[in-house]
């Protein structure tokens, strides 16, 4: 078993150096990870209102079959049937019981289909903001790599200061973007 774990801490170690290596790997797969929340968020909403829809379904029956309860228990007391009377009470009584029992689900499910939205909502406000740091970096990636083709491509004579400041650019580019990367992960977490 040591030896398992050592070989599962190695290449976590190493898919980690990695994608800080490649911080637009690393966007990218939180942009995939954020697409699998949003979807499953969206089968979930879908999935609540059909639980929604027979809760509603329930509670109007259940509703009926009081109301025809009702109009019993009037019908037995006008015809002084009392025996007939309470026990259509009784019956009256317990599908109020299963009426209200119903009615509080069906308000839970109402309840969690408006906390699943809201989730909806967050993650796609959180796609969005990735998205536009993936392309930022992208765009970063392009330029940096166009001016060292530019430099190697023996049309800039400028001094190795020009170059070395460049380098010096890209990495307070790199190191920003995880910064902000890193952030990101911090406000997702909360």
């Amino acid at each position: 078993m040591g030896l398992f774990d050592d070989f599962n801490r190695f290449l976590e170690n190493r898919l980690e150096e990695f994608l800080r290596n490649n911080p637009h790997l690393e966007l990218e797969a939180l942009l995939e990870q954020l697409r699998e929340q949003e979807e499953d968020t969206l089968k979930l909403i879908a999935d609540l209102q059909l639980q929604e829809k027979r809760s509603q379904e329930q509670v109007m029956s259940t509703a009926q079959e009081i109301q025809r309860w009702h109009i019993r228990v009037e019908k037995a007391k006008t015809a002084n049937r009392e025996d007939l009377a309470a026990a259509a009470a009784q019956r009256e009584a317990a599908l109020l019981r299963e009426g209200n029992q119903q009615w509080g689900q069906m308000q839970g499910v109402k309840e969690r289909i408006t906390q699943a939205k809201e989730l909806l909502r967050k993650i796609q406000q959180r796609r969005q903001e990735v998205q536009a740091k993936a392309t930022e970096a992208q765009t970063a990636r392009a330029k940096a790599q166009a001016q060292q083709r530019f430099e190697t491509s023996g049309w800039d004579a400028r001094s190795s200061y020009s170059s070395g400041y460049d380098d010096l650019e890209e990495k307070f580019r790199r190191w920003e973007t995880q910064d902000e990367l890193e952030q990101m992960k911090r406000n997702m977490g909360k």
